[in-house]
């Protein structure tokens, strides 16, 4: 069965058993279990339901397998002839999920 989901700002389409990094769950562990309830679309084949705008009464449920930090990206300011230069890094928060089941 397939479902497209929402989390974290973004929209997924997924299966079970699907491993996803997505924008870190606040307040959770690795191996905590955490319930989608924005489900936009799910079924198989004739079954498949889209929602206006999320489908009521499924979910899916999800396992937390790491919580980690992304690689570092660069931000490099300069404005030429001003003796302007700014340099500053940012990492993303991020959890690592494992999609347990679909229920639909």
């Amino acid at each position: 069965m397939k479902a497209t989901i929402k989390t974290q700002g973004q929209q997924f389409t997924v299966t079970e058993g699907d491993i996803l990094t997505v924008n870190r769950y606040p307040g959770t562990e690795k191996g905590s279990t955490v319930e989608i309830k924005d489900v936009l679309a799910a079924g198989e084949g004739e079954n498949y339901k889209v929602g206006t705008p999320t489908l009521s009464g499924a979910s899916v449920s999800v396992k937390i397998l790491e919580n980690k930090r992304g690689d570092k990206v660069i931000v490099f300011k300069k404005k030429k002839r001003k003796g302007m230069e700014r340099k500053r890094g940012h990492r993303q928060e991020l959890s690592v999920i494992k999609i347990e089941s679909i229920n639909a």
